[in-house]
């Protein structure tokens, strides 16, 4: 039996909650913890967490020996200092992403892992979406062709008052704007589907969200060494929310939401639509099993069942790594006004906290900060709540 300390009880924390009530056989919370400790007793009254132990201080959590994994819900700036603890105590950790507030701090935690020999993952909960797996899956079996584009829109609409909560829209506590805590998702699957690419080139904007220092708008065109050129939208100023990826193929397009188009050319070089391919794309996107559970559910089943068998989850550390690099160099890129190489190096300016800090924009001041909103329902793309 896995034995589970949650860290961080707000917003995120019951998407975590069900999935590990969701497997009961294999795990049981034990201990939550939060600076605001009725935040973590109404989690234990709301899920009837009978036998969980609540804290606010997280230092009095990695003083247990039944611990087995702590799962991070923090506000990003304190990702790392809570997952390096809770590593060197010998815990495997889970950490909500962003990984961490720096590529320098992700490096940190990589070390804490080497060093203890337990298990480091961050939340990419997206790919364990239905369309997003069988994409991966369609895009590997080659029928689309090589990709030659790769769009990534990430649209989300927040009102103004999202960032009058303390820790958002600051540099300091948030991180930054929507390309780091929205966009991160899509930043993921892009390069779960496409690698790193070798350049970016970026520019941001805060349009609507004059209470917040970060941006909340970004629009990023990435190079990759075969040629092919991607883009990622990340916004909090989008109505409607209407996420997608979608990869353009040699022999078609596809999609999540799925969806697939095939052309072919005419003798005069003018295209015709290829039904036969798309057929075959159909036929091999309906032959694919679904997943038995979506979204943080099998996220948490994947780790679980990495903890049991000393396997690596789908999502490493390295791959929370490689998301905070790219939205660093996209921070980068959009700060300077210029293209930047991938892989960053220690000395690019948003290689740690203090460089961030040093070198981002203050679109405008925080201007309100209040400690906790009256209501806990959160709404993801599309209008569904948590």
């Amino acid at each position: 039996m896995i034995r589970v300390a949650i860290i961080g009880t707000g917003n995120i924390s019951p998407a975590h909650i069900r999935g590990y009530l969701t497997f009961r056989d294999k795990c049981e919370i034990v201990a939550l913890c939060d600076i605001y400790p009725e935040k973590a007793e109404k989690k234990k009254a709301d899920f009837g967490l009978e036998s969980a132990a609540v804290y606010d201080d997280h230092k009095k959590v990695l003083e247990r020996d039944d611990i087995d994994l702590v799962d991070v819900c923090t506000p990003p700036y304190v990702h790392a200092e809570i997952a390096i603890n809770s590593l060197l105590a010998g815990k495997n950790v889970l950490v909500e992403k962003p990984m961490a507030a720096s590529l320098e701090e992700c490096d940190a935690m990589i070390a804490a892992r080497n060093k203890s020999g337990k298990l480091l993952t961050v939340v990419a909960q997206n790919r364990f979406q239905q369309d997003n797996m069988k994409l991966k899956k369609v895009l590997d079996s080659g029928l689309a062709g090589k990709i030659v584009h790769a769009q990534a829109d990430s649209f989300w609409w927040r009102g103004h008052c999202y960032y009058d909560l303390w820790w958002r829209g600051t540099w300091e506590k948030e991180g930054g704007g929507c390309t780091l805590n929205h966009a991160v998702h899509h930043i993921d699957l892009m390069l779960w589907l496409m690698g790193m690419p070798t350049s970016v080139l970026a520019v941001m904007t805060n349009t609507s969200h004059d209470n917040a220092e970060v941006e909340d708008l970004s629009v990023a065109i990435l190079r990759y060494a075969n040629g092919a050129l991607g883009q990622i939208t990340s916004s909090v100023v989008h109505h409607g929310e209407e996420q997608q990826i979608v990869l353009q193929g040699e022999h078609a397009r596809i999609s999540a939401p799925f969806r697939t188009y095939a052309s072919k050319s005419l003798s005069n070089g003018f295209p015709v639509r290829n039904e036969e391919l798309e057929r075959e794309i159909e036929a091999f996107y309906k032959s694919l099993p679904d997943l038995p559970h979506t979204g943080h559910t099998q996220l948490i089943y994947d780790v679980l069942c990495a903890i049991e068998s000393g396997t690596s989850p789908l999502i490493t550390a390295e791959d929370g790594r490689r998301t905070v690099e790219l939205i660093s160099a996209i921070y980068e890129s959009a700060l300077f006004g210029r293209p930047v190489s991938l892989p960053m190096t220690k000395d690019n300016a948003f290689y740690t906290v203090s460089g961030i800090q040093q070198n981002a924009p203050h679109f405008y001041e925080k201007t309100k900060s209040i400690e906790n909103f009256s209501s806990e329902v959160i709404t993801f793309g599309g209008g569904r709540t948590s």
